[in-house]
């Protein structure tokens, strides 16, 4: 099976030649430059496997801009990110998964922590590549219906508006994947809406009144938005 290539973009040069050599021992190819404008040509030229983006970045280029525009290439907006953060940064990592990275790993990491970040956004990777989207949705008591928009809770069918339906099916199929606000209103309205990110959470308020005790699977991720967790269990 030929090598994944994973795109490192990281100006500290120790920790660059630190992060590629755990890469190439677990069996990757690295390609490691150290701004961003090497790492938008490379990207378009080899289309890694996955990038691996320091936010704090020389040459006016930050970590963030980098991820909005190779989440604007129809070429590259597959491709996953992890942003690599400083430990204090919380709003960074927060902007970072709302321009689409799918994780963020905080400074200073261990190699085995970076490497089991890595294995795992693109195991994500390989099934949503392969796998169209599920037509059903079945675990436990709950039964979701995505193409005839049916909910059923323990055996009740549960009637549910357009919009909490469309919320429901993002979520579930973002497969674990932390959706903000925004992107749910952009995504489910799929036109210019004037209403605010509170929107959602009104929305999502009244799609838990109607899940019952699968609410909980419906998790806040504070700061930032949502995910679909099964067998999440509420905090006592």
């Amino acid at each position: 099976m030929e090598a994944k290539t994973i795109l490192v973009v990281e100006d500290h040069a120790q920790t660059r030649e630190l992060i590629t050599y755990n890469l190439e021992a677990a069996g990757y190819t690295v390609r490691a430059v150290e701004n961003g404008v090497r790492a938008l040509e490379l990207a378009a030229r080899i289309r890694p496997s996955l990038v691996l983006l320091d936010v704090m970045l020389p040459g006016g280029m930050d970590g963030l801009e980098i991820c909005r525009t190779l989440k604007s290439d129809p070429r590259l907006k597959a491709v996953p990110v992890i942003m690599l953060t400083a430990r204090g940064d919380e709003v960074d990592r927060i902007v970072g998964l709302e321009l689409g990275a799918e994780d963020y790993v905080v400074k200073p990491f261990s190699p085995r922590e970076l490497l089991l970040r890595v294995k795992a956004v693109l195991r994500r990777a390989a099934v949503d590549e392969a796998s169209t989207p599920a037509e059903m949705f079945e675990r436990e008591g709950l039964v979701i219906d995505f193409a005839g928009h049916g909910l059923t809770v323990d055996g009740v069918d549960t009637p549910l508006t357009a919009t909490e339906h469309k919320i429901l099916r993002e979520l579930v199929q973002a497969k674990g994947r932390v959706l903000s606000r925004d992107r749910l209103l952009d995504t489910v309205w799929e036109t210019d809406f004037d209403g605010t990110s509170r929107t959602i959470d009104t929305h999502v308020r009244r799609l838990r009144g109607k899940l019952g005790r699968f609410a909980d699977w419906v998790e806040t991720v504070r700061g930032v938005g949502y995910r679909f967790n099964p067998g999440a269990i509420a905090e006592a």
